[in-house]
């Protein structure tokens, strides 16, 4: 146990002196990432399009040379932050029409100083938030749901490295699924910023889908496109795959037009749930061909807490962060019909599974012993009379 831990301490410090910085340019880049990250969890959620959801998480970094800035003067010391929550919530207003709230928010960015609540805001420090709110109406017989609202970003502050950024940009976003199709849509005023199009084929049984069987192997496909500047337009095509139980699963991107690979992950959660996950990823950080400039990582994420060292998701959410071990510290859960279950789950939590299944077998149980007595309520009654003789009387054995 003691090897084991000097391991881990020396992979940590030598992950924190080998942290590469963090570039400008990919601060500057954060709003659009998480403008999109958002609506790519909000589609996720929609999934059911009832129930409830909560989220909350920051990125905790307990040294400054962890996420130093790369700018124009040199290398900078300081701290990349990230601080997200998100909720949603519906009731069922008349039978089997469900409306409801969602909510989400992040604050992000750069600093000289780790914080929660108030910066130091210096020459180099970046911080914006994001705000997606909405409305959505679900109808369950059907399977169909509509959702939309506003996306708010506010610039905080911007250092004299970025480029300047327009303050409350308001955009729009929209989404309707029907059965396993959904299409998402954001705007900014009359121009459009991308278009999601996915068909989650794959059958999920907290959706009233298989909990096991072919059907479960059915891939979730998802295609969107970007608005880029003139010609600029991009594609994107991620596929899901379950691989075996619905607990280990293969993904990977490609972009379009260059018909470039972006990332892959091979993922295992040891239980349907997906409280907990094991994951290895590959990125490829710049548009070439061959191996040279791929990104190996991975991540553990528990119920409570995520470690993560190069893991693709980090590296597009968190400022290209490469090189140094990070730890969150978050939670996420989501219910439908009281079954809870985290983001992206197939089935529900193994206690809740287990409750579900002795509540059947308490039924199946009392209904075979209403059955017995109302069976032996209908059976005629008899009553046999054995050994007993009637005689004639007297008067008429006369006659």
């Amino acid at each position: 146990m003691r090897f084991i831990r000097t391991i881990f301490c020396l992979l940590f410090f030598a992950g924190i002196a080998l942290a590469d910085a963090i570039p400008a340019s990919a601060l500057a880049a954060g709003g659009a990432v998480t403008r999109d990250q958002q609506l790519r969890e909000i589609r996720d959620i929609m999934r059911g399009g009832r129930g409830g959801y909560i989220d909350l998480g920051f990125n905790y970094l307990p040294f400054r040379t962890q996420t130093p800035l790369e700018s124009p003067y040199g290398e900078h010391e300081g701290y990349a932050f990230k601080h997200h929550f998100a909720g949603f919530g519906s009731g069922e207003v008349t039978k089997n029409n469900h409306l409801g709230f969602l909510l989400w928010f992040e604050r992000s960015g750069w600093d000289g100083e780790d914080f929660f609540f108030w910066p130091m805001y210096n020459d180099f420090s970046i911080a914006r938030s994001v705000t997606t709110w909405g409305l959505t109406y679900t109808q369950s017989a059907m399977n169909f749901t509509m959702a939309g609202g506003m996306q708010h970003q506010n610039v905080e502050y911007v250092g004299d490295v970025y480029p300047h950024e327009n303050d409350s940009l308001l955009y729009s976003w929209g989404l309707v699924r029907w059965g396993r199709t959904s299409v998402q849509a954001n705007y900014h005023k009359a121009h459009w910023q991308s278009v999601r199009i996915s068909m989650d084929l794959e059958s999920r049984a907290i959706y009233g889908g298989r909990g096991r069987g072919p059907l479960t192997y059915l891939p979730n496909i998802d295609v969107t496109i970007y608005n880029g500047k003139g010609d600029d337009d991009s594609v994107r095509v991620f596929w899901e795959q379950n691989l075996f139980a619905q607990v280990l699963y293969g993904e990977v991107a490609f972009d379009f037009p260059r018909k470039e690979f972006h990332s892959a992950a091979l993922k295992y959660y040891p239980d349907p749930s997906r409280m907990v996950a094991i994951e290895a990823t590959c990125l490829r950080r710049n548009v070439r061909h061959g191996a040279k400039d791929l990104l190996w990582g991975g991540g553990i994420e528990l119920p409570f807490v995520r470690f993560a060292y190069n893991s693709s998701y980090d590296y597009e959410t968190f400022f290209h962060a490469k090189g140094t071990f990070l730890v969150e510290f978050q939670f996420n859960l989501a219910t439908i019909d009281g079954l809870l279950f985290a983001r992206g789950g197939t089935r529900s939590a193994p206690m809740e599974t287990l409750n579900i299944e002795r509540k059947k077998n308490f039924e199946s149980k009392d209904s075979k012993g209403l059955d017995l007595m109302g069976s032996a309520k209908s059976e005629p009654k008899t009553i046999e009379a054995k050994g007993i003789r009637y005689e004639k009387s007297g008067s008429e054995g006369g006659k």
